[in-house]
């Protein structure tokens, strides 16, 4: 446990040192985040904060964890994905570039064992995917990347989510016994967390798309090593609930922008977050409800993967119907294209 501890409270302390520094240097030479139609900051921020998330997490896997194989092939493909996002950050690339690059980072896992093997059958037994493994992999760490990527739309949601989702994983990976997942959650956490100390609402940084898609990618192939390598009935299910609210925006952004005629990399001022806050919350108030969703999915991932299948499937069903009647009251699946949306050209 101290060394659980111990990585947790260094990712948090470099991240917390570390972004400060950025901060300045993003302010002298002018890497702001300027007000846009589709976004909602109403004056120049200073972006680039993902660097000091990246430093977090990677100076403490150095520093406290093995250097295993796997662990090469998820820093290099970490690091990948970080110059992707400040590429795009500084300069903007078109979706499909955006695209490539990302899929370059997943299959740098692959040579290195970092691969969904196999899903266990909730009725007995265990599905082995054999090359199909890698499609699957490649799939589930490029979407992951982008649902993180998708919410990070308010002051403090991507970072506050990430956490969550993190902290759903360390929690689950202890279950199982999977200590190098469970390390590299918690690590995650620490980064996440120290960051939003700088990012919650009124936030003073951004962590721009190299932010979001270094936390994504690192939630995707952590999942990989943890929850999607366990044998119990539950590993499609916990890493999907833990980051439940960005898989399910992101899934309604596609059926949003397909029934509207519009492509997928075309961006819109409706995702949940936008809905709350046209539904009356607060900036503050959208971004804690979503954490407060998020803490409910993750407390219910956590409680199904100890229960027996009739009880968390009952347990998943009334939680679900729970949130759907609400989403449903605020208007959150509506897939309705507002006459006065303002729909601009996604470049993230």
């Amino acid at each position: 446990m101290f060394w659980y501890i111990a990585g947790f409270a260094l990712a948090f302390i470099i991240t917390l040192i570390l972004t400060p520094f950025l901060k300045k240097i993003a302010c002298s030479v002018g890497a702001y985040d300027f007000p846009s139609p589709r976004r909602v900051n109403k004056k120049p921020v200073p972006n680039g904060g993902g660097l000091a998330i990246y430093a977090g997490v990677m100076i403490t896997l150095l520093l406290i964890m093995p250097l295993s194989t796997p662990l090469k092939g998820i820093m290099l493909g970490g690091t990948i994905i970080l110059l992707i996002g400040i590429v795009d950050d500084i300069r903007g690339l078109s979706p499909r570039v955006k695209l490539l690059g990302q899929i370059v980072a997943a299959l740098t896992l692959i040579p290195f064992g970092v691969q969904i093997q196999f899903v266990t059958n909730p009725w007995g037994g265990m599905i082995f995917l054999g090359n199909w493994g890698i499609l699957i992999t490649i799939l589930w760490v490029v979407g992951i990347t982008n649902t993180v990527n998708f919410i990070d739309g308010l002051d403090g949601l991507a970072a506050g989510v990430c956490a969550i989702a993190s902290g759903t994983l360390a929690i689950v990976a202890m279950q199982e016994g999977q200590i190098a997942a469970a390390f590299m959650s918690l690590i995650i956490a620490g980064s996440s967390l120290s960051f939003l100390v700088f990012n919650f609402h009124p936030a003073r940084i951004f962590m721009g798309d190299s932010g979001a898609m270094f936390l994504g990618f690192m939630l995707a192939t952590t999942s990989t090593l943890g929850a999607l390598k366990s044998a119990t009935a539950m590993t499609l299910i916990v890493p999907i609930l833990a980051l439940g609210v960005p898989i399910a925006d992101t899934l309604l952004a596609i059926l949003r922008r397909s029934k509207n005629g519009h492509p997928i990399s075309l961006a819109d001022k409706d995702h949940i977050h936008h809905r709350l806050i046209r539904a009356g919350f607060s900036h503050r108030g959208a971004v804690l409800a979503v954490y407060g969703t998020s803490i409910l999915l993750g407390i219910m991932a956590v409680v199904i993967n100890t229960v027996q299948q009739t009880e968390w499937f009952l347990l998943l069903l009334l939680l679900l119907s729970v949130l759907g009647y609400a989403g449903w009251r605020l208007g959150i699946f509506r897939l309705t294209e507002r006459a006065e949306q303002n729909i601009t050209r996604l470049i993230r």
